[in-house]
């Protein structure tokens, strides 16, 4: 079974989850139940889903909770610029650095799932070509 506490992207995430909280406390009461809930969330979201597809069985689906991870980093982005443009944050270059580099870590992390593994034995490329259905096997037979 994976460790996603060994992963460095998992780290960076869960920091960017306390700056998020600790820049949250700026924002008006106002935006408390609107803005602030949603830029939380958002954040929360990003290391959530890297735990969460990394006790997946399939690299597929762990594929599947790294995009997921990675929508969230951009949603927080754009709620981030929202708030910039309503005065409520200023200019945040390493909030937004940080962000980046988790964007860019979740990518290639999910880049280098999807690439197929060289550890591939000849007996599994075997299994990969194999027909699965009683007609396939049938016609191979021909």
């Amino acid at each position: 079974m994976r460790d996603f506490r060994k992963l460095e992207v998992w780290h960076q995430s869960m920091e960017l989850v306390d700056k998020i909280y600790q820049l949250c406390t700026r924002f008006p009461i106002s935006e408390q139940y609107g803005l602030i809930q949603q830029i939380q969330k958002s954040a929360v979201s990003i290391p959530s889903n890297i735990a969460e597809g990394n006790s997946r069985d399939s690299e597929k689906e762990y594929s599947r909770f790294l995009q997921i991870s990675l929508g969230s980093a951009f949603e927080l982005e754009t709620q981030l610029l929202i708030s910039q443009k309503r005065k409520y944050i200023s200019d945040e270059p390493e909030l937004f650095e940080l962000l980046l580099i988790v964007q860019k870590r979740l990518n290639a992390l999910n880049q280098s799932i999807k690439r197929p593994s060289k550890s591939k034995t000849n007996l599994d490329s075997f299994r990969d070509q194999r027909p699965k259905t009683k007609d396939q096997r049938l016609k191979t037979k021909d």
